[in-house]
Formats: C-alpha cells, structure tokens, sequence
C-alpha cells in the first residue's frame, strides 16, 4: 500500500477513535484516572471521555458497588470546580459519603423521578448541556435507537455519560463506548485496627471499543485507586527482600 494511503487510513483511525471520545495520551499523568491496568485495555490507553458508559448493576449489592467505583471516578474527573448530575428513581447514595471520593457534596446535583421515560428524556437533555462535567442515570433498560441518542448528545457536548442498566435481562446491544461490570469483593482491615477496611471491587470492562476487555481487583485507598494485583506483586517483593 502506498504511504499516503497509510497515512489517509492512520488519520481516518485516529479521528474516528477522537470521535469516540478516545483522546490521545497526554505527556503528564494529571489526565489519568489513577485506574493503572484497566486505562491500559483502552485505545492509546486513555479513559474515554465525552463517550457513553454503560454499567450492568441488576442487584442491589452490584449497584452499590457500581455508585462507588463511578465516584472514584468522578472524582478525578470533577477536580475543582466540575459538576455532575444524578438520575435516578430512589436515591441511596448518601451525599456526605462523596468526600471519601474527593468530591464536595455540593458538585452533585440528584434528580429523583418515577416514569422510565422521564428520566431517559431529563438523561438525554442533560446529556447536551456543556456547563455539566458527567451524568450519571440509573435506568432499567435502554435500547440500541435510545443509546444512539444519547451517543450523539455526547458527541456534540463531550459529558461524559454513565448509564447504570439494572435490569439483565433486557440487556440489548447499545453504542456505549463501553460496558463494565461491578462487583463487591471482600476489603481487609489494616493490621490491628477494627471495622472494615477500604472498599474493594471486581471490575469487569466486558466490551470495550478497538480495545482489549478484562478482569481486575480494584480498591479505593482513601484518596486514589489501588490495583490489588500489583499491591499484592509489591508486597511479595518486599517480603523477599525482607527475607
């Protein structure tokens, strides 16, 4: 193939990934989301920002771990001066908790509404609003003509979007950028102290647009995501030396 073909096709890649809300690698880590092994399974190893999430969360016990996992992420995401819109039918997320997640509770705005079809339309209105940094709607299905919608909402905006799908068995294709599954694993109190230690996760990226899907245990160490994988790899290494 001739290079300027190459080149043509490399370009079209690039711009249809920056589409997508895959942004090329930035030279200083501020950008990143602290996520270590899972940022490395996304194109040019970049959280998608300005794209749509979708989050399977069919049980009670999934869903809290899902609102958990997504604040870390906000977190970081909102930094200073961001703000973040709810959606849901029957809040649960304590707003006090958002400081153990680097978020001032005022940065979260909750709309609380009982139709489906009300918070699917206030998901994709909010979901073209610039002024707001992410949104996050807890809905029991969303269809592949829906998804598009909001898709195109945050193409236009660059929100990112968050949908939390909690009903499994209407799962359908969609055009989210890419689907998670969050589970709660078992945290570990620190030598000696009582009550329980940092919340943990199994965080499964099932789909994942031109990038690679996986498995990993993550945990939330007070102010920033921890692989345990490589907490357990590091504490090896220090008890070989120590041996």
């Amino acid at each position: 193939m001739p290079d300027n073909k190459r080149d043509i096709i490399s370009k079209l890649q690039k711009d249809i990934l920056l589409w997508e809300g895959f942004k090329p690698p930035q030279t200083d880590s501020a950008d990143t989301f602290g996520l270590g092994p899972i940022e490395s399974a996304f194109p040019n190893g970049v959280f998608p920002l300005g794209a749509l999430h979708e989050l399977i969360c069919p049980t009670a016990e999934q869903a809290a771990a899902t609102s958990g996992f997504i604040t870390g992420i906000l977190g970081k995401l909102i930094k200073q001066d961001g703000v973040c819109l709810w959606i849901g039918s029957a809040r649960k997320l304590f707003p006090s908790s958002l400081s153990a997640f680097n978020i001032e509770p005022d940065r979260m705005i909750f709309i609380d509404l009982k139709r489906e079809r009300d918070m699917l339309w206030v998901t994709e209105e909010a979901l073209k609003c610039e002024s707001l940094t992410a949104v996050i709607a807890e809905l029991q299905d969303i269809n592949i003509a829906q998804s598009r919608r909001l898709q195109l909402a945050v193409e236009s905006s660059k929100v990112t979007g968050f949908i939390m799908r909690t009903d499994l068995n209407k799962a359908k294709t969609s055009t989210c950028v890419a689907r998670w599954r969050v589970s709660p694993i078992s945290s570990e109190t620190e030598d000696g102290l009582p009550g329980v230690g940092f919340p943990r996760w199994q965080v499964e990226l099932l789909k994942v647009r031109n990038g690679s899907p996986g498995v990993w245990k993550m945990e939330w160490a007070g102010r920033s995501f921890v692989s345990l994988d490589e907490k357990v790899i590091a504490h090896e290494a220090l008890e070989r030396r120590a041996g």
